[in-house]
C-alpha cells in the first residue's frame, strides 16, 4: 500500500538523537568519530560496495562501526544508500526520503533524489511515507561516520517497515537493477541480539557473523525465518531484513567475499553483561 507523500516546504529531515546518542556539538562530534577511526587495526579491504555498522548510542557502537568506515575512508563513489530497520513505525514496504537533506552537526547529508526517483518508481516494495524517517536513528547513526569518511557523497535513505521475505528480496532486486553500472556504496544498519546476558548472545551473534563471513545470504534469511516475527529483531538481529537485502544486492552487483571486520557487545564499554546488545561490523567487496 503506497501512503501519500507529506512533505514540508522544506525537506530537511531534523537529526532527532543528536545531543543524546551523539554529541550535538560539531568540534565533540569530530573528536570522538576521529578517535574511533584512528583506533582501527584492520587489514585494509580490496574494492567495497557493501559494509554492516551497528547503530547503538555512539559511546557503544561506535568502535565497532569505526571499522565498517575505515574500509571505505576515503574511495569515491556516486552514492551512499543506507537501509536501515524501522524502530517506531509499523508499515508495509521501505519508506524512501527522496529529497532534500539528512542534518547533522558536521553538516547536511545531501539526498540523492534521482536514485531515490528511481527506486520509488521501480517497485511498488519503495514507498514514499516520510513518517517512518521522523524519529528513526538506524540511519542518523551512521552519518557522524559517512560525514567524515565520505564528506561529499550523496545518500539514498531507506527504512524497511515489516520485514517479510517478499519485501526483503523485492528491496534487493530493485536496488540491484537501480544501481548496476554505478559506483555505489550499500550500508546495512542493524544490531544483532538484543539483552540476552553475554554469554547467549555469542551463541546467537556467532551465527549471524558466521552467515556474514561466508557471504551466505540466503542462510541469514533462514536463520531469521527460524523465529516468529516478533523474536527476529531480539534472537537475530533488529535490522535482519536490511542485512539481507544488502548482502544480497552486493553479491548481485559483483561483490564475491563478504568479511566480518569486528564484533562486540555492550559489555564491552558498560561492563553489565547481564543484558548485551550485539554490534558487528562487515565489508563486502
Amino acid at each position: 500500500m503506497r501512503h501519500s507523500p507529506v512533505f514540508s516546504t522544506d525537506p530537511t529531515r531534523r537529526a532527532a538523537v543528536a545531543g543524546t546518542w551523539y554529541p550535538a556539538d560539531p568540534t565533540s562530534l569530530t573528536e570522538e568519530v576521529d578517535a574511533y577511526l584512528d583506533a582501527v587495526d584492520a587489514v585494509p579491504c580490496e574494492e567495497v560496495n557493501a559494509v554492516i555498522a551497528p547503530h547503538a548510542g555512539l559511546v557503544y557502537s561506535g568502535p565497532v562501526g569505526a571499522y565498517a568506515y575505515d574500509a571505505v575512508k576515503g574511495r569515491a563513489y556516486d552514492v551512499v544508500v543506507l537501509v536501515g530497520p524501522s524502530h517506531f513505525v509499523g508499515f508495509e514496504g521501505v519508506s524512501v526520503y527522496p529529497q532534500g537533506a539528512f542534518a547533522t552537526p558536521l553538516g547536511p547529508a545531501v539526498v540523492h533524489a534521482s536514485i531515490a526517483g528511481r527506486l520509488l518508481a521501480g517497485s511498488e516494495v519503495v514507498i514514499d511515507y516520510p513518517r517512518a524517517h521522523e524519529r528513526e536513528h538506524s540511519l542518523e547513526m551512521q552519518l557522524p561516520f559517512l560525514r567524515r569518511v565520505l564528506p561529499d557523497t550523496p545518500i539514498v535513505p531507506l527504512v524497511m517497515g515489516v520485514q517479510s521475505r517478499e519485501v526483503i528480496l523485492g528491496l534487493a532486486d530493485i536496488l540491484t537493477r537501480t544501481l548496476t553500472g554505478m559506483r555505489a556504496l550499500l550500508v546495512s544498519s542493524t544490531d544483532l541480539s538484543h539483552y540476552f546476558d553475554a554469554e547467549q548472545a555469542e551463541g546467537f551473534d556467532s551465527r549471524v557473523a558466521t552467515h556474514v563471513d561466508r557471504f551466505d545470504w540466503q542462510g541469514l534469511l533462514d536463520e531469521m525465518e527460524r523465529y516468529p516475527e516478533r523474536d527476529r529483531g531480539r534472537c537475530v538481529a533488529c535490522g535482519g531484513g536490511p542485512m539481507v537485502s544488502v548482502m544480497c544486492a552486493a553479491r548481485a552487483l559483483g561483490a564475491t567475499q563478504a568479511t566480518v571486520l569486528k564484533r562486540a557487545d555492550s559489555s564491552d564499554v558498560s561492563g553489565d553483561k547481564t543484558r548485551v546488545v550485539g554490534y558487528l561490523a562487515a565489508a563486502m567487496s
